[in-house]
Formats: structure tokens, C-alpha cells, sequence
């Protein structure tokens, strides 16, 4: 497998999509200006300040010239280079993790929208490949993309789905950051800047549960559509790209089932004994 991932990162590289070394969090510290056990609650409230400075109330649009003028993300690109400080031992828990991965994956989106100057789309560049690999924070001396977050992170080093292997190799010293399992429902936590994506919201380990509970419902409830006269459910792309991480498709339905509201959709996708399922668009226009 190791000698797979080395083969991918080669290949990558050769059309000028390898990780590099560059992150967007390189600057001076000053170690006294914040603990380190108060970073992860640091990074929670400058996402909040984003939020209130120029991010719609439902999450969901950005206005990113106003983003990048103001003091809120001033103050983010002061505290991220304090993300160097931190080692696992530093987030011990399941929901301290996943909270905080969570919040510096929309977070760094967020920057690297900002710092590469995207006006259009994300995904210009070999479907996405590129920023998002492109895109990183030093984290405790190592480097995470986006994709590093989403898939080798929060995903338990799983594969990406339009590339093989594992995201991290055997050996990786960023596996020991790594959640033990997958849970599918980070999916309607992770907004990528694009205009499909679920909405940008800070999660706080305390309530972690709870919130995703929420993201799911609301996410499942705005996009999934139901045509009865062809029998087909429609959802999001998201549940096409990741089937594995919901059981596959007959997991894909059963998640759907349990998060629709009790609704005519529900009743309907009860009582099928076949389903044929359409999988929407994904809109990778820029989320402004």
C-alpha cells in the first residue's frame, strides 16, 4: 500500500499537484499571547467572528472581499501560526478531535479562498485537486491539507474517492491525529466554498453530537427530493462519492430514511420495495 501512495504522490506531482511544503499559518508566535489548551476554543470563536463579519446567517454565501478587510480574519492569521504548538496529546478526546478538525477544515477553506485569490471556482483545476491539496496549516510541526483533514484525519485514513490509497502512508506521523473510526455525518459539516455544500457553522466539542444530529437533518431535508411517478430519489452527490462511508447504497437509503422528517418523502421512501436513485449535480461555483 505504501509503495501505491508513493506512486500517486509521483504522479500527482508531475502535473504540479504534490503537497509541497507551503501552509498559510507561517509566522512568529508568541507562546505567552495564548495557552495552548485554550487554542482549540481560540479557533472556535474566530470562526464565530467570520461568521458575524461576513458570512450569511444561514451559512451559506460568503461575501470574501468583506472577509478579507476585516479584523476578524486579521485576528485569524494571528492565531493560526499557534496551531504549531499543538500535539495530539493536546485534543485526547473523540469530541475535542472531531470538533477541531472540523472547525480548521472550514476554517482553512476559508483562507485559502482568501489567500490564492479564487474567484470563480475551487474546482478549476483537475476537479478540485489542487486546492484542496494545495490548501494547508502546519498543525504541531506537520503539514494537513484540506484533503489531509477531510480524508486521512476525520475519515480514518481513508482513501480519497478519485484516488487510490490510503491518504496517509504506513508510518505517517500524522496518523496519530487521527479519528479511530469513520462517521458519516462529518459530510454535512465540511463546507468546501461551493455553492452545494452544507453550511458553514462552529462546532463546539460539548455539543458536537448534537449538531451534527442537526446538520444531517437540515442538509437531508433542503436536498433530497423524491419523484414518484418515476421512482427515483434524488439526493446530493455527496452520498455518491462517499457510499462506503454510509454502508453503500442500501446505507445511503437507510440514512436518508432515518434523517427525513416525517414528511411525504418518508412515507413514500417507507413504503418502496425498489428505489432508484439520482444523484444531483454538485455546483462548485464559488459560495459568494
Amino acid at each position: 500500500m505504501n509503495e501505491l501512495i508513493r506512486l500517486r504522490e509521483a504522479a500527482l506531482g508531475l502535473v504540479n499537484i504534490g503537497r509541497g511544503k507551503d501552509v498559510l499559518n507561517e509566522g512568529t508566535v508568541d507562546a505567552e499571547t495564548i495557552p495552548i489548551h485554550a487554542i482549540p476554543g481560540a479557533m472556535v470563536r474566530a470562526l464565530l467572528m467570520l461568521k458575524t463579519a461576513a458570512i450569511s446567517d444561514e451559512g451559506t454565501k460568503v461575501a470574501y472581499d468583506t472577509l478579507r478587510k476585516s479584523e476578524a480574519y486579521r485576528e485569524l492569521r494571528n492565531l493560526t501560526p499557534h496551531l504549531r504548538r499543538l500535539r495530539p496529546e493536546d485534543l485526547p478526546g473523540r469530541t475535542e478531535r472531531l470538533a477541531f478538525w472540523i472547525n480548521l477544515y472550514n476554517t482553512l477553506v476559508l483562507d485559502a479562498v482568501i489567500s490564492y485569490d479564487i474567484q470563480r471556482s475551487v474546482n478549476e483545476r483537475l476537479g478540485g485537486l489542487g486546492f484542496f491539496r494545495r490548501a494547508a496549516y502546519n498543525v504541531g510541526g506537520l503539514r494537513f491539507s484540506a484533503d489531509d483533514i477531510e480524508h486521512g484525519i476525520l475519515r480514518a485514513n481513508d482513501s480519497h474517492p478519485f484516488l487510490p490509497g490510503h491518504q496517509f502512508a504506513q508510518g505517517d506521523p500524522r496518523l496519530a491525529w487521527m479519528m479511530e473510526s469513520r462517521d458519516p455525518r462529518i459530510h454535512f459539516a465540511l463546507n468546501c466554498a461551493s455553492r452545494s455544500c452544507p453550511p458553514i457553522a462552529a462546532y463546539r466539542a460539548d455539543q458536537i453530537d448534537a449538531q451534527l444530529e442537526q446538520a444531517v437533518r437540515n442538509f437531508v431535508d433542503a436536498e433530497t427530493s423524491v419523484d414518484a411517478a418515476e421512482g427515483t430519489l434524488q439526493l446530493s452527490s455527496i452520498f455518491n462519492w462517499f457510499r462506503d462511508d454510509f454502508g453503500g447504497l442500501d446505507g445511503v437509503v437507510a440514512f436518508v430514511r432515518r434523517y427525513l422528517p416525517h414528511d411525504e418523502r418518508r412515507t413514500w421512501l417507507e413504503t418502496r420495495q425498489e428505489i432508484d436513485l439520482v444523484f444531483t449535480a454538485y455546483n462548485w461555483e464559488l459560495n459568494r
